[in-house]
């Protein structure tokens, strides 16, 4: 492959970003590739994780990313005015090609200083840091424990360092041995013409080590699916199908990347009595007649568990609300409806009474 050629390969088509990306987006696209693509879950998918892996190696690097820009543009434009390749021309000036690429025994620099750069001065691999994976996790919650909060044990499978070989990926007693191919370093190197090509080492998939007994718990993985418990807090007041974030709690990070967060998306049942209205909770409760037409008390549940006494007026109508501060949660009233209840039978000194008050009423 010539210089020209390598310097045109486009890095950012690789990765599926625009040549504008931030950085936060091209790790992002980096992270989802090598996990789709990686040699020890897709076998199918090493040359792509190769190329990613290239790309990003020098896409995530600043000073890397910006000497890769000025080359591409350099020869992806054509003939620009002030420079030929060494021929004459109408006052252009020459431009030899072995002042960008470094001549033989001269003081490095050029593309070829930039892709022998590639995976470090001296050519050891420098894997990135990789955040941990976001676990979610659902859990349904009654519409009272939603509105004081509650504390809730959630069960978590998730990738960890395996117990037995505590993550080395070699069986006790043994440990991995620096590989033959790669000299450990993770990376080989192949000269192509005024290149020092870097690219990821196939006998050890990019790790610079091989264990040639691996653990019979991780089959040589280093890493097992485990289940630990997870205590997580729901604030009070919390609605349904609002999430609560738990950071750190999440899949362990790689090559020193922090671990992931935890998403738990709350389910909230909804209660035969108490129903939500915004930030309040409304509920009903029966008073008799002669209290609403006379006056007097009625008791109310409220969502903690205790009752509340109400003082009905004298002349109430069925279906008036009442409001009652601060009884359900952090920032919520609770409102009381009464609603006159009607008897389904009377005895008959009652129907007497009754009937007396009907024929008095006008």
């Amino acid at each position: 492959m010539a210089a020209r050629d390598a310097v045109e390969k486009d890095y950012y088509k690789a990765l599926g970003v625009a040549k504008d990306a931030s950085a936060a987006d091209i790790k992002k696209a980096y992270r989802k590739l090598a996990r789709d693509n990686h040699p020890d879950t897709n076998p199918a998918g090493e040359a792509r994780f190769k190329q990613v892996s290239e790309a990003y190696d020098v896409l995530s690097d600043a000073a890397k990313r910006k000497e890769y820009d000025e080359q591409r543009s350099l020869f992806g434009s054509g003939p620009r005015p002030g420079f030929n390749s060494g021929g004459a021309g109408s006052g252009a000036m020459p431009f030899d090609l072995s002042d960008l690429f470094g001549r033989a025994g001269g003081a490095g620099g050029g593309i070829g200083d930039l892709f022998g750069r590639a995976q470090g001065r001296g050519g050891r691999a420098r894997p990135q840091p990789v955040k941990g994976d976001v676990l979610e996790a659902t859990v349904t919650l009654s519409l009272l424990d939603a509105l004081t909060g509650v504390e809730v044990p959630l069960r978590l499978t998730t990738t960890a360092a395996c117990p037995t070989c505590r993550g080395s990926g070699a069986a006790p007693g043994t440990a991995p041995r620096a590989c033959g191919v790669c000299g450990g370093r993770g990376v080989t190197q192949a000269n192509q013409g005024a290149f020092a090509f870097a690219e990821p080492c196939a006998a050890c998939r990019g790790t610079g080590q091989v264990v040639d007994t691996p653990c019979p718990t991780c089959s040589g993985q280093g890493q097992t699916r485990q289940e630990r418990t997870l205590t997580v807090r729901v604030p009070a007041g919390i609605e349904d199908g609002q999430k609560v974030r738990v950071a750190g709690r999440g899949g362990p990070g790689q090559n020193g990347g922090p671990a992931g967060d935890v998403l738990v998306r709350v389910r909230v049942t909804p209660h035969k009595s108490f129903v939500r209205k915004g930030k309040d909770v409304t509920v009903t409760v029966p008073v008799s007649f002669p209290v609403a037409a006379l006056g007097g008390q009625v008791s109310a549940p409220t969502p903690d568990g205790s009752s509340v006494t109400l003082k009905v007026a004298p002349g109430t109508a069925s279906g008036r609300t009442f409001r009652v501060k601060g009884r359900t949660g952090p920032s919520g009233d609770l409102l009381v409806t009464v609603e006159v209840a009607v008897p389904s039978s009377l005895t008959d000194e009652a129907r007497k009474a009754l009937e007396a008050y009907a024929k008095a009423v006008p």
